[in-house]
């Protein structure tokens, strides 16, 4: 499937920002199964200083800064990216045994490290939390398939909370999504990494967007395109699981919808959690201490796939406005 991303920010300050530094993560990944065919970044005003570079994860990241007064920062993002299903062929039951992952990510005096190992470990947004653990044990019974389980840890989150985009803000607290049993996609994400980490699972979170529109035919999917959220989760050895190249190892799974990602869903930036992939941040100087943020998101299809198949259920897409 061929589509076209539009991620549109716009800040209005109260008074005249006189220096600001920003980093965006707004450039889509490349792998086998996404190809980045155009991007384009406008920055309003033109930024004085301005540097590309990938961060440890692989991501694409733009450093801007501006060292003029402005009263407003306009970022338009344009992609054009071609997406194929990249599980198609999942073999769930086939793949290894989660304790037997979990086992052999345990350190070891000496052992070669092992870069999966960090998105084992608690993040600013991802705190080692008891309840998390209980949460996920009934999905992982001793010697079970680890894609077996984290399908249906996901399809638990799906139809154990509710969908609330007044819920909750960014910087909620994950103890309260898992108190209050709702949130939006980014809460969602945070839970099921965070879950599967406390079983000493790796799961990564992704930023990224996903289209709403209804296939043909269909009924019209629920929520707005917008900047999206879900979890990668270690699944090596996984039939159906890329083995070799960029996200080889790691099974895609988006519990805010129940399924799993396929052409409708365009990667982002990977991270431990949101703080890592923050589409937008800075630091600014100035300012009159608050701002109005607008953010829109656009995807449009260029190309349908020609043996696309629709995915299940209706795809939900708000998250909270990233930019930061």
């Amino acid at each position: 499937m061929l589509l076209e991303i539009f991620h549109e920010t716009r800040y209005d300050y109260a008074a005249p920002v006189t220096l600001a530094h920003h980093l965006a993560h707004l450039q889509p990944l490349e792998d086998a199964h996404q190809q980045l065919l155009a991007f384009d970044l406008d920055i309003d005003p033109v930024p004085a200083q301005r540097r590309d570079s990938r961060d440890a994860m692989g991501n694409a990241q733009r450093h801007f800064s501006l060292l003029l007064p402005h009263a407003r920062l306009h970022v338009r993002a344009s992609s054009r990216v071609r997406v194929q299903a990249r599980f198609a062929g999942l073999q769930p039951a086939l793949s290894p045994a989660w304790d037997e992952v979990a086992q052999s990510l345990r350190y070891v005096a000496r052992a070669p490290f092992r870069p999966e190992v960090e998105f084992a470990m608690p993040s600013p947004y991802v705190p080692r939390l008891g309840v998390l653990r209980e949460f996920a044990a009934p999905s992982l019974p001793p010697g079970r398939p680890l894609a077996e389980a984290a399908l249906e840890l996901m399809h638990r989150i799906h139809t154990g909370f509710a969908y609330d985009s007044a819920s909750t803000e960014i910087d909620t607290p994950l103890a309260q999504v898992v108190a209050q049993r709702r949130g939006v996609c980014q809460d969602f994400a945070h839970l099921m990494a965070g879950a599967l980490r406390m079983w000493g699972l790796p799961a990564r979170y992704v930023s990224g967007y996903l289209l709403t529109q209804a296939p043909e035919g269909g009924a019209q999917m629920l929520g707005a395109d917008a900047s999206h959220a879900w979890v990668q989760v270690w699944c090596p050895g996984t039939p159906g699981v890329a083995a070799a190249g960029p996200g080889a190892g790691w099974l895609d799974l988006d519990p805010t919808n129940d399924l799993v990602p396929g052409s409708g869903h365009v990667r982002l930036a990977v991270g431990r959690d949101y703080a890592d992939v923050t589409p937008l941040r800075g630091v600014i100087r100035g300012g009159g201490g608050s701002h109005t943020l607008n953010v829109a998101v656009r995807t449009r299809v260029v190309e349908a796939a020609a043996d696309a198949a629709p995915e299940a259920g209706p795809r939900l897409a708000i998250v909270h406005s990233q930019e930061s």
